[in-house]
């Protein structure tokens, strides 16, 4: 990964995007496609497609651009918000975080308190729900909160890129920032080879709530062949649960889902390409659905084959995420590389 491609991915990554609330991060994503896409254009609820001008088949790269975060509820007396919850947040490791609140006249600083283990009942070891868990942004009563912020304003962890060894990096919203990255490097990449075939890249929103911006998507766009990357959980590390086990391994390159909304043709056109191109994958079985934008755009219309392609992800729905870098890249080879070499019918031989 050059100086230029990390950067994008940190400006990402630094880019609060809660789902409702994506239209930065898409400034940033559209910014860079925009240099190497014929075209590009977005929607009424700010799904981004950039598309490299070809023939037939039409394929797409997707991936999702929002995190899961928090919004504010409401606002008590003495000046501290509460919150709900936006997508999965995990009112687990919320208590005694940094976080902002993105307001239309900028970014206000709080933390979601967490009483001082001297104080607290040593006995209690319950986990507060997130509707009756305090953003403290310092206000001393609610007329001064309320000239500071709006119910509605949506809430993120306030957390920093960093490297760890090995070239693997921690961050907060890791799911799904590195999916609408390898989106943009899969058709940069594609671009410099000239294909065939016509290519989008797409970054959804909303994935987080239910998948809607690739219900959206899936039926304006309707292409011949999705490929939607996200994170999947990589179970080597020290706290996966025994009965939880995948064989899916940080650092063991991008993981070929099978089964549910997972195309058999796409699957074998994926693998044939991550073949020709000495890529090396893993594979993941999803028996029921993927959790993955993959499941709306495979019932979109008539039906569009489409594919959940993984980068392996520790502590998922964590302001700590953890992901190897060289899974990231050789994600976006095999982007490209599929989209290089797409030339087949999508279909299902019977």
């Amino acid at each position: 990964m050059d100086e230029r491609q990390r950067a994008f991915l940190d400006d990402l990554l630094e880019t609060a995007t809660p789902s409702g609330f994506e239209t930065a991060g898409q400034r940033v994503w559209v910014d860079y496609v925009s240099e190497f896409a014929d075209t590009v254009r977005t929607d009424e609820y700010g799904n981004a497609i950039a598309v490299l001008e070809g023939g037939t088949p039409e394929v797409a790269l997707a991936g999702h651009g929002d995190e899961i975060g928090f919004l504010v509820r409401d606002i008590g007396e003495d000046g501290t918000l509460k919150l709900t919850a936006v997508g999965g947040s995990d009112r687990t490791v919320s208590k005694g975080q940094h976080v902002q609140v993105h307001t239309d006249e900028g970014p206000v600083s709080g933390v979601i308190g967490q009483t001082a283990i001297h104080l607290r009942d040593r006995e209690d070891t319950g986990v507060d729900d997130i509707s009756e868990q305090s953003v403290d942004i310092g206000a001393t009563d609610a007329d001064e909160a309320e000239s500071l912020v709006e119910r509605g304003d949506p809430v993120t962890f306030r957390q920093t890129v960093a490297d760890l060894e090995n070239g693997r990096v921690a961050a907060r919203g890791l799911d799904n920032r590195i999916g609408i990255w390898a989106a943009a490097e899969g058709l940069r990449r594609a671009a410099e080879r000239d294909p065939d075939a016509t290519v989008y890249a797409v970054s959804t929103v909303q994935e987080e709530l239910g998948l809607q911006g690739a219900k959206m998507v899936g039926f304006d766009l309707a292409p011949d062949a999705v490929v939607a990357t996200d994170v999947t959980h990589a179970t080597d590390g020290p706290d996966a649960p025994g009965d939880a086990g995948s064989g899916v391994e940080l650092g063991g390159g991008p993981v070929v889902s099978r089964g549910a909304a997972n195309h058999p043709a796409v699957v074998d056109a994926v693998r044939a390409a991550a073949d020709d191109a000495d890529i090396e994958v893993q594979l993941a079985a999803t028996g029921s659905r993927t959790g993955t934008d993959a499941d709306a755009f495979y019932t979109s219309r008539g039906g569009v084959p489409s594919l959940n392609l993984g980068v392996p992800n520790r502590y998922m729905h964590t302001p700590v995420e953890v992901l190897d870098l060289a899974d990231l890249e050789r994600t976006a080879d095999l982007l490209a590389a599929f989209a290089t070499r797409a030339e087949d019918e999508f279909t299902v031989d019977l």
